[in-house]
């Protein structure tokens, strides 16, 4: 009967498979206990005491508890986006596209896991969040390949002389997610950014 609801028959070797299958039909199955904020490396405990539930869409359980960041948290979250604007700025657009490609090739790596966090996260069907994990790299390899082209203009003027622009890194920007593609909206914001040689603070829609 599993088999039959899976889609594809039983055969030598096609256990890993079976079991992938059977995760992502599971629910209720996910307890996440960990903080969610995040900045400079760490995972960040919010010292508001605000807490919101965030509820499993198949389910309605409460999956885990979002806690609210304050003044204080969001003050050391922006002089953390500061202090590695100041690195990566510098880096060039070479520089930047190898990480941005190694950022891809770990997404690429753990799609199945991501994409089943999504389903849990947002209730959509696996097939779609797939689709969403793979858009998320892609945007970023796409991008990657552009920070290897940002270049100024040379600019020839009268009388031998000539001009040039030079285009430099702004600073800290903020980029603003949406419940129905999480992931996916996160990669789209931060690439750009990141292409560019800007740091980015990422605020989920919770």
């Amino acid at each position: 009967m599993l088999r039959r609801l899976l889609g594809f028959p039983w055969r030598p070797g096609t256990a890993p498979a079976l079991s992938a299958a059977v995760r992502c039909l599971s629910s209720g199955a996910v307890n996440i206990t960990l903080p969610l904020n995040f900045w400079a490396g760490q995972r960040r405990i919010s010292q508001e005491n605000r807490k919101e539930n965030v509820y499993e869409p198949a389910t309605g359980r409460v999956l885990c508890h979002l806690e609210q960041c304050g003044e204080e948290e969001v003050g050391q979250a922006v002089t953390a986006a500061k202090s590695a604007f100041g690195p990566w700025s510098k880096m060039s657009g070479m520089e930047r596209a190898r990480i941005m490609i190694e950022a891809a090739h770990l997404i690429e790596n753990r799609r199945e896991e991501i994409a089943e966090m999504e389903v849990v996260n947002n209730g959509k069907s696996i097939t779609e969040a797939r689709l969403d994990v793979d858009s998320a790299r892609l945007c970023i390899e796409y991008y990657a390949g552009l920070a290897r082209t940002l270049a100024g203009q040379h600019v020839q003027l009268p009388g031998g002389s000539f001009a040039y622009t030079r285009r430099e890194p702004l600073g800290v920007c903020v980029g603003i997610g949406a419940w129905n593609y999480p992931f996916q909206i996160a990669a789209w914001k931060s690439a750009p950014a990141l292409a560019c040689g800007r740091a980015i603070l990422s605020a989920p829609n919770q």
